[in-house]
Parts: C-alpha cells; structure tokens; sequence
C-alpha cells in the first residue's frame, strides 16, 4: 500500500465543510478560468467508440473500461480516460474560430491506476482546448497560456483565503519553466520524480516542458501517447506540495499536433495503423484546426488549495479498505 501520513495531521475543516469548499473552489475556478482564456463551457461524453480513435491511450498500456451495445455489435464502448483527441473534433463541429475555446467537465475511470494519496481510480478534471493559427504552434504561446492558468490558480488562493483563512495553502508568485532534457541535465543521477520533487522544492512551481521524446539517457521523462500533444510543444504544470513533500502535478497541457507531428510520432512509437482511424485522418488532410489544450485536475486543486493529505477527502471514490482504515486512525477522512 502506498501511502503517506503526514505527521501531525489536521485538516481543519469538518466532512460537511469540506464538501462546501469544493464547492466553491469548483465553481469560482471554472469560472475566472473561462474567461481568462475565453472559452465556453460545453457538454461532454462519458464514453466512445473504440473505432473512433477518440480515447487518450495515456501512455500506451492502460486499459479503457469497456462494453458493448446492442446497436453497435462490431465495435467496443469505451469510457474516455480524457478527452484530449474528442475536444479538437468538437471545436471544429461547433465552429469556433481562433482565440476561442471551450471548456467541459471531464469524468473518467482509469482502472489501471496504481491509488495512492495523489491517484485514483477516478479521475476529474477541467478538459479544456482553444483554436490557434498555425504560425502560434510554438513555445511562446505555450508558456502565455501557462502563465495565464498559474495566475488564475493565484488568484484562487486568495478567494479561498478570503473565505477559509485557517485552511489555505500559500503557493508560490512566479512559475519556473524547463525542458525534460535541462532537468535531466540538472539531475543525471535521479529518477525522473526524483527530479521534478528536487525542482519544486527548488522554485515551488515549476513547468517542466517538451516530455514524450526519449531523451540523451535513452528514457523517457513521462509517457505520452503520440496523436494529441506534439512532445515539442506540451508539459507538465507542478507544484511544490509540503504536506506530502513532493511534486504535485495539477496540470497536462500542450500544443497539438499537426499534420507532419503526428505521423513522426506515431512512427516512433510504432503506431502508424492509427493513420486509418477517422480522427487521424482527419488531421492528416487538415480537416481540423490547430489547437492547445489540456487538463486541469479538479480534486487536485482542491487538495492544492486546502492543504489536504489525500486525494479520497475532495473527491468520492473507492479505495482498498486497509487504506480506509490507516487514513481513519491519521485523521484523514475519505468521502
């Protein structure tokens, strides 16, 4: 069992003042996040067809929650472990045009999930994803819409200061950014966790770029399927997180791909039958727009914000009954 106790541990808040928080944590980010990157919320589905090539393959070896319908016999129906590929597809449906976006409450089941303090086996999150020209497809404009994220998060401390002052969580001014390779660089003789935790503690907030490529070592930073994020263009968003004295990661995000990323990657990765799947094709004949997205952990910001120990006390889930019965005896309530 993985699991981290923090010493001393008081989350101050009752289980019905918790659930109020989330509450308000939910619905004041959603809000303030859409208007700073000017998207509009949408509705989004639970599950797809496996034909489709809509669902996040993660990292290649975790396993959709599947079944079948009675309408559809040929094909599987899978429940999304994001919405990372689904997100293009409706910008171009619902026609918006650059600068705009949109914006949907993501809930998935990733039944592979190794749960700890930090991973469940339920996932939710903000999937967001916003029209760009082609000529934006670079650097630049990934790290304006870091910056714009980490500061609608500031400004989330101070709400939920304002309304929970014995309970927040105060986050670093300024977020550092790096590539996989300048952090491997830094830290040869580190795992790549043991990297990102030597970092964050560094700078408290950290955006650790370009993660898919093998780098100069022949590992991998992170896994990252080859269809939605060019792994030039995309990164990870952490934070410093002290009462578990390691990285949090809050955000996922990038540039997606284009026509020519998409088909180098999936060689990489030896992936090409993908080119068949609708969605592939689509984006080889440039039939959809050139997009950055990504996601944004709900109940991680949560835990973020009001310094808690474990993901299970701001968001309802399952987990092994040992678990239940250690985080009872610290004073960690799971919902």
């Amino acid at each position: 069992m993985n699991l981290i106790i923090p010493e001393k541990y008081d989350p101050v808040l009752s289980l019905r003042q918790t659930q109020e928080a989330i509450k308000y944590i939910r619905d004041t980010f959603q809000k303030e996040f859409g208007r700073a990157l000017m998207l509009e919320r949408i509705s989004a589905p639970l599950f797809v067809q496996k034909s489709s090539g809509l669902n996040d393959n993660l990292n290649g070896v975790e396993k959709p929650v599947s079944f079948q319908i009675s309408c559809f016999e040929n094909d599987d129906i899978e429940v999304v472990h994001s919405l990372a590929k689904w997100k293009r597809m409706a910008l171009k449906k619902y026609g918006f045009g650059v600068r705009e976006g949109l914006y949907t409450n993501m809930n998935a089941i990733r039944k592979d999930e190794e749960v700890d303090n930090l991973h469940s086996y339920y996932v939710d999150q903000w999937d967001w994803e916003r029209v760009i020209e082609k000529e934006d497809r670079n650097i630049t404009t990934l790290k304006n819409h870091v910056k714009k994220i980490f500061k609608v998060i500031k400004h989330m401390e101070h709400e939920v200061w304002y309304k929970y002052p014995h309970v927040v969580n105060r986050l670093p001014d300024r977020v550092h950014f790096i590539t996989a390779q300048e952090l491997e660089n830094q830290y040869p003789d580190l795992a790549a966790k043991e990297r990102e935790n030597k970092i964050c503690k560094e700078f408290g907030c950290v955006f650790v770029m370009q993660i898919g490529n093998v780098l100069q070592s022949g590992q991998k930073h992170d896994g990252r399927a080859p269809d939605y994020d060019d792994w030039k263009l995309n990164g990870d968003l952490l934070f410093w997180y002290e009462p578990l004295q390691c990285a949090l990661e809050i955000s996922s995000m990038g540039i997606r791909v284009d026509e020519n990323s998409l088909v180098e990657q999936l060689k990489k990765e030896n992936c090409e039958d993908r080119l068949n799947l609708p969605y592939h094709q689509a984006i080889v004949n440039k039939e959809l727009p050139y997009t950055i997205g990504g996601g944004i952990g709900q109940s991680r910001l949560c835990m973020l914000l009001l310094n808690r120990a474990h993901i299970g006390e701001v968001q309802a889930s399952i987990w092994p009954q040992e678990m239940i019965d250690e985080c009872e005896k610290n004073n960690i309530h799971l919902l």
